[in-house]
């Protein structure tokens, strides 16, 4: 017999006639049976050319912490071998019961207990590789062999599964399994074996009916499945001839022959009811009833696939309207897809194969379910509605308020509640400082909007100095600004200058802007006349300064251009006619000197004859 590679069978396969999981609990070994290994068992990690049966390598040297490799195991056992260093023979079984001149698959899981990140091992540690042998009974004949090759550490731990094909002699009914280590002990190729199998290797076997499908599967609403005629087609792989026994099952995993049915073809009854075929195929008619020595087809499948019920609402959503967008939401059970739609009926498909639907404009969609193992849409849709409630409206504003004056500021809306930025909870509140101040308003809906207000405050005037210039009065500042200026506290201007205004005296007012109120000094505006004409023409007659009268300390005094005293009063107006000691006096300049309270001020005027 040749010597094969490795590989796994092509065709179908039987069911295991040998496996090994090395067992399942929390406790280590017990030692395999004498004569499998020569390597010594530890109950705990192992050395080289030692070995331990366990279900965790927890502490195990710098190794990965590892699950075995069957499926479904609790506490499942591996093979854990540290290789010796001598390459060489580690694990040998017979296996028997096995039919003559057959085909089999050996095949087994392997891993690299070492990890790519582990400690102390140079180039990443010694890879692990395996020699697979098949002998025949005497250990005289091999049968098949194959090699793995190099198999490196990796980052994470990974199972791989190796297998191997050979035909078993005639007159022979058992092989011999060995396991060589190719590879020499020390830093690395320490593996972890699980789940030996054996099971015979057949033909390809499809089954098909007259219209090619492999299967059938449909609605249970669309009625039962009319008779079906199966044909079994072997691809001729391996087998030179080929015996049949149909089997049927309700649930594709617990198998019943079917009486009678031995032909490649089969032609089954009306059915209304799941239902599972397949045939069992062997080259030898005695055989056929041989687990040992047959193969199974592939399963031709009739599946009624209920149809699902409407997806359960989860809930309208009703969402404000600052919200980018929601997640509507239904359940379904296992096994059913929900697709979504902007109509109850046909309409656009909007998502597929999600139970959440995400959007951003409000309506109703509907959601449709759907089994996963055929189009069969539930009976109806299911409306799920999207609502946005609009916010409470708010205005932002910006405000100014005078100086050295407070003011209310209005959140503007009713109905709600409110919290500013101050952290006061009324519709208004009342503030003496500029900034910025926010108030969040919070409908019953729990919508929330967010009203801002800039507020300014209006420095008022500074005052500096009141001059009379003449008979002008001028007005100076001592900031910056635009201002308002009056001299009765009513009529205002933009000038800081008032034109020919009568002496006496005046409540300066200057303001900022409307509504503020203005800053007022008193001010004695102090207009002495240039020149008089005492002509008795009742115009200019005399020399007198306006307004004096409104004052009550005062004095006033006229002085020829010499310096002398011509007339003089004290807190009393002067009026002077241009006489000394009844004699008139000659045109010309004539000097003044006034008193107002603290105030002094010198000039000189004109006498006009």
């Amino acid at each position: 017999m040749g010597i094969a590679q490795l590989g796994f069978c092509q065709g179908n396969s039987g069911s295991p006639i040998f496996t090994e999981d090395f067992g399942t609990g929390t406790t280590n070994g017990p030692a395999l049976p004498p004569g499998t290994t020569t390597y010594t068992y530890v109950n705990g990690a192992p050395d080289d050319g030692s070995y331990t049966i366990t279900s965790s390598t927890a502490g195990y040297f710098d190794w990965f912490n590892i699950q075995d490799h069957t499926p479904d195991d609790v506490s499942g056992k591996a093979f854990i071998v540290n290789a010796s260093f001598t390459p060489g023979e580690f694990y040998r079984r017979a296996i028997t019961g096995l039919c003559e001149n057959t085909s089999y698959e050996f095949s087994s899981w392997l891993l690299n207990l070492h990890p790519r990140t582990g400690v102390g091992c140079p180039n990443n540690g010694i890879p692990i590789n395996v020699k697979f042998e098949i002998w025949d009974s005497t250990d005289t004949n091999l049968l098949a062999s194959g090699d793995t090759g190099d198999i490196m550490d990796k980052i994470e731990p990974e199972w791989e599964q190796y297998a191997l094909l050979f035909t078993s002699l005639p007159g022979q009914t058992s092989v011999i399994l060995k396991m060589i280590n190719n590879s020499g002990g020390g830093c690395g190729n320490d593996l972890a074996i699980d789940d030996i199998v054996f099971r015979s290797c057949g033909d390809l076997v499809t089954l098909t009916d007259t219209q090619t499908r492999t299967s059938i599967i449909q609605c249970e609403d669309d009625g039962p499945v009319p008779s079906l005629t199966l044909t079994a087609s072997p691809d001729f792989s391996i087998f030179a001839s080929h015996f049949y026994q149909w089997q049927e099952s309700t649930d594709g995993s617990s198998w019943a022959d079917i009486p009678g049915e031995t032909s490649d073809t089969y032609t089954t009854p009306v059915l209304t009811t799941d239902r599972y075929y397949r045939v069992v195929v062997s080259e030898d008619l005695i055989n056929i009833s041989n687990n040992l020595c047959n193969v199974n087809s592939e399963v031709f499948e009739i599946i009624f696939v209920p149809t699902p019920r409407p997806p359960s609402n989860v809930g309208d959503r009703q969402l404000c309207e600052n919200f980018e967008s929601a997640q509507l939401t239904v359940r379904v059970p296992p096994g059913v897809r929900v697709d979504w739609y902007d109509a109850p009926a046909g309409g656009n498909l909007l998502a597929s194969n999600t139970i959440t639907y995400e959007t951003g404009t409000a309506g109703t969609y509907y959601a449709e379910a759907v089994s996963n193992q055929a189009y069969c849409p539930s009976p109806s849709r299911t409306a799920v509605t999207l609502e946005f409630y609009p916010l409470p409206e708010v205005a932002d504003e910006d405000l100014t308020f005078c100086e050295n004056e407070e003011i209310t500021l209005e959140a503007g809306v009713s109905g709600v509640t409110y919290l500013w930025n101050t952290g006061e909870t009324t519709s208004s509140i009342t503030v003496s400082d500029p900034g910025t101040y926010s108030v969040e308003v919070e409908d019953p809906r729990g919508c929330s909007n967010l009203k801002t207000i800039r507020l300014t405050q209006v420095e008022g005037p500074v005052i500096s100095s009141i001059e009379s210039e003449n008979e002008n009065i001028a007005i100076s500042l001592g900031n910056t600004g635009t201002f308002a200026y009056s001299l009765d506290g009513i009529n205002y201007q933009l000038q800081p200058l008032f034109v020919d205004i009568p002496g006496g005296l005046y409540t300066i007012s200057v303001r900022a802007s409307e509504g503020c109120p203005p800053v007022q000094e008193e001010f004695f505006h102090l207009a002495v006349p240039r020149f008089f004409s005492p002509n008795g023409d009742g115009i200019n007659d005399f020399f007198e300064i306006p307004g004096v009268q409104e004052l009550s300390d005062y004095e006033i005094s006229v002085f020829d251009r010499y310096g002398k005293l011509i007339k003089s009063t004290s807190s009393e107006p002067l009026r002077w006619d241009g006489t000394y000691q009844n004699r008139l006096m000659p045109s010309g300049d004539y000097w003044y000197s006034v008193r107002i309270e603290d105030l002094s001020k010198q000039g000189h005027f004109s006498l006009v004859r």
